[in-house]
Order: C-alpha cells, then structure tokens, then sequence
C-alpha cells in the first residue's frame, strides 16, 4: 500500500507548491504538511517498513541503526512507538545537518553582505551587459562550488546578485542559471556536492581523477546551459548603474567589510580540510567558522555603541535568516527521507537493475530521477547495490572498481541531473526559498534547457573516453 500512497502523496504535493501562486499557499506550509502526513503513513504500516528493513535494509540508513533494527526487530514491531527514536529520528539527524548547514552559510553570508565585503567584488565587476554578466555570474558559481560546494556558492552568488541586480524579473533569470552553473561546478570537484564527497571517501573515485574526467563535461553543462539561457536577456541591452548609496564609501569600513569577507570565505572553504582532518560532518565545520567570525566580530565592534554595533553584529543576522525556507527544506527532505525508509528508493535502483545492464545508462538515468528525488538518497542506494570492487578485478565486476566509468560518470549525472527540476537538488531549493522561485517558472524557462545541458555534458564525457 505504502509502495502507491507515498509516491502519489508526494506527487500530489510537488504539484500543489507548483500551483503556489494559483492557490496562494506557501510552499513550505505544503511540503512540511506532505511530510507529516507520508511519515504518518509509515509509522501506521510500520510492521511491513520494519520487515523489509530487517529482511533488505535501508539503503540510506545508518549502520548503527541497521544492526540494531536486525537485533532487535522482533522486539520493535511489539512497541509501533519505537519507530521515532530509531529511524524518524536518524532521519532527522541527517536532514538537520543540511539545516544547520544551510543556515551557518545564510548567517556567514548576511555578515559579510551587512558589513559591505561583497561591496569589493561589485566594483570590480564594471560591466553592465545582461548577457555578459550572465556568463561573469554563471562562471564564478563554478568555481565557487568547486571549492566551497554547490549550495554555499548559491548563496553566495544570490547575496551578489541582490547587490548587482535590483530588477526581480532579471534577477530571477540570473538565480535560476545559478542553480545550474552551480550544480555542474559541484559535480567535477570532490568536495562540490553531498554525493561526491560520498563517492570519493568511499573511495569509488579519487580526486584528481574525478577533477580530470568531469571537468571537460561540467564545462559544457554550464556553456550550453548559459548559450539557451542568455537568449531571455536582450542582446545589447545593459542593466542601470549601481547607485553609489550601495558602494562602500568610508575606507575604515571597507576595509572592516573586506576582512569579514576574507574571513567568511576562508572559513568556507576550509570546511572539506577540517572535515577530512576532524572527521566530523561539513556542518560542524561550517559552525566552526560561523563562531571565528562571530568572535572576531564581536572583538572588532566592542568600541562601538548604539543601533550601529546591533546592526552589524552577527545576533541581528540570524533575524534576517529566512525561516520559510528552511522549513521548506524540511518538509522536502523529510518527505523523500519517508520514501526511503519505507524501501521505495531501493526498490526503483533494483527495478532499473533489472531491466538495464549497461552501467553507464543506470548513472544516466539515476541522474534523472535526481530531479525530482534527493540525489544523496538515491546515489547511497545505487552504492548499496553495486559494492566497489578490487581494482584488480576483471570481467562485469571490473565496471564497479574505483574510478571505473560507472562510478565517475554517477558523480557528474547525481549532481547535474538535480538541476532538472528546481526541487531536484539543494542547491534548488535553496535558491528556490532565497528569491522565491515559483516552480512552474523554472518548469517551463529552466528545466529544458537544465535537460539539454545534462544531456551534452553527458555525450561528451562518453566521447570524451572513446577518444582518451
């Protein structure tokens, strides 16, 4: 039963935070109520969920809840409660790192912008061109994402965005290429995405041979995605003058805003260093550098008094945090994390398995099944189902080995596919709740030409291997 009403809950409610502006409900309100009822669901079928997790497993579930669950189940289907302490709540363990996460980098990011470091790279960026700055933003989202991941560099970009571009419409064009250009730039990097970082310290691929296979391929996801988009934005045609109110005058000041943003980006990108050096989760990492800089700031505004100190000071940005869009965030991953658990992701990657042997076309189309599936879920179930094999393997094993075109090519389609539709990744969804992305706006401007990109960058990694 679970195997039809999940899918069809979830369906009915990406359908309904598409129609948001037709039935004026806040897309969060819906998601977080999908959420509620899908897991509701499962806690009342929740002897059938606890067999098959016994019997199967979960592919996205802990080891430690996995064991326990197997030791124990006989005793859990006696106490339906149980449920909440062991699996809802390792699930929500998981979707509160991506929270925490998410808000550290909203909070870093609003410091910097409040306190003009983001003033430094307006000015520098002096030409005026719709499409030329296009490819300027579209190119840094890239590379950022590279180096901090896709979803901080979206907020990044979107923070720069509001400083360069005041017109909602045209911003609303330069956010959703964002997405994109962020997305594929996270897929060539070993540190650009979730399911990357996954991949590589598994050891299904290393990363400088994950940078020199995808790096060609990304770079045609984000040229072709650019050339399409650009044709939304007149030729010629410029945007006005920044006003000089938004430029950062006092030099005291600006040096105090160029120093928070060296700061704020340095504590960024060091997130992957002290995760591979600490061993705990990026989000630690990322609240680690949310606490130098709150020291730092604190230290450096102690002399000043008055509403000046309030509105710097790193307490006033977590006011500016937009709530909706975290619990946005919420009802999404916690609706998928449902799907999950109740062995409905396990049961597409084994009905893909079936019918298609070729493993470069099940990278393919996990890919696309990322756009409207958490691509960390279905990526972790795609590894539960192919375990990596002894480089020195041979024959059909062999497709499974680190660095094996399998393994690669899941890297660049888990990422990139997610740009299909804007609620496919996080990085959408973040921009999504930032600038108030409608969904059917990126369905029907956005989504065909993400596709078109996906594709090309897919053809030339394959023709990329056929020639190397």
């Amino acid at each position: 039963m679970l195997n039809i009403l999940l899918p069809v809950i979830f369906a009915i409610g990406i359908i309904l935070i598409a129609l948001e502006e037709k039935i004026k409900i806040n897309k969060a309100a819906i998601a977080i109520g999908m959420s509620i009822l899908m897991w509701s669901l499962v806690l009342i079928d929740v002897e059938n969920v606890f067999q098959r997790i016994v019997e199967n497993g979960a592919q996205n579930l802990s080891a430690e809840v996995k064991e326990i669950l197997s030791r124990d189940g006989s005793r859990i289907y006696e106490a339906r409660d149980n449920i909440i302490e062991i699996i809802m709540m390792d699930k929500l363990g998981e979707v509160a790192t991506t929270l925490f996460f998410v808000m550290s980098v909203m909070v870093i990011i609003e410091l910097i912008d409040t306190n003009g470091g983001f003033s430094g790279i307006t000015r520098r960026i002096i030409t005026r061109n719709k499409r030329k700055l296009l490819w300027i933003v579209s190119i840094l989202s890239f590379f950022i994402a590279s180096i901090l991941d896709n979803i901080a560099a979206a907020i990044v970009i979107i923070a720069l965005l509001r400083k360069l571009i005041e017109n909602k419409d045209d911003r609303l064009i330069f956010a959703c290429v964002t997405i994109i250009a962020a997305n594929a730039g996270g897929s060539w990097s070993p540190l650009g995405d979730v399911t990357t970082i996954m991949l590589w310290s598994s050891g299904n691929v290393t990363a400088l041979h994950q940078i020199a296979s995808l790096f060609i391929p990304a770079s045609v996801t984000l040229v072709v995605a650019v050339l399409i988009a650009q044709r939304y934005l007149q030729k010629g045609e410029s945007f006005p003058e920044i006003e000089q109110e938004n430029k950062v005058i006092n030099k005291r000041h600006d040096l105090y805003g160029q120093l928070t943003l060296f700061l704020g980006i340095l504590s960024l990108a060091l997130v992957p260093v002290f995760t591979e050096l600490t061993g705990l989760p990026p989000y630690m990492g990322v609240l680690g550098g949310l606490s130098v800089l709150w020291i730092f700031t604190d230290i450096a505004l102690s002399k000043i008094r008055g509403t000046a100190k309030t509105k710097l000071s790193v307490v006033n940005m977590f006011s500016k945090i937009d709530m909706p869009t975290i619990m946005f965030f919420y009802g999404i991953l916690m609706s998928v994390a449902a799907i999950d658990v109740a062995g409905i992701l396990a049961m597409m990657g084994e009905s893909i398995n079936t019918v298609i042997a070729e493993p470069l076309w099940i990278s393919f189309i996990v890919g696309l099944c990322s756009s409207f599936l958490d691509n960390v879920a279905l990526v972790a179930a795609t590894m539960g189902m192919y375990p990596l094999a002894d480089i020195d393997t041979i024959g059909a094993a062999a497709n499974f080995a680190t660095n094996s075109d399998f393994w690669t090519f899941l890297a660049y389609c888990g990422v990139t596919g997610g740009s299909i539709l804007i609620i496919g990744s996080a990085t959408g969804v973040t921009v999504m709740g930032m600038e108030n992305v409608k969904f059917s706006y990126y369905l029907k401007k956005f989504s065909l030409i993400a596709l078109v990109a996906y594709v090309a960058g897919s053809l030339t990694f394959l023709l990329q291997n056929i020639v190397l």
